[in-house]
């Protein structure tokens, strides 16, 4: 098991390289201030790492949507598989 210490650091250019397919396929705008991070979790219900992506508009909104890899095993199709999930929670 590797310690909380021991783990493989994101390569800032994949971080880079999500930020931009985030603005693009979850159509953010130019303002919109754009976080990528790498979250790890040891309880049972949850995935042990996720990429988290954070979008924070200049009027205070707050969105974040996750996917179930580390953030150096994200591909766009994961990040365009978010188009769906933001449609889906309109309500």
């Amino acid at each position: 098991m590797q310690g909380m210490f021991d783990r493989k650091r994101p390569d800032p250019a994949a971080v880079q390289i999500i930020k931009s397919w985030a603005i693009e396929y979850l159509n953010l705008s130019g303002n919109t201030t754009v976080s990528i991070s790498e979250l790890y979790c040891l309880e049972p219900e949850c995935p042990p790492v996720e990429t988290v992506i954070t979008a924070r508009t200049p009027d205070g909104l707050v969105k974040d949507w996750r996917i179930a890899k580390s953030i150096n095993d994200v591909k766009a199709i994961d990040v365009k598989g978010l188009i769906e999930e933001k449609s889906s929670n309109r309500h």
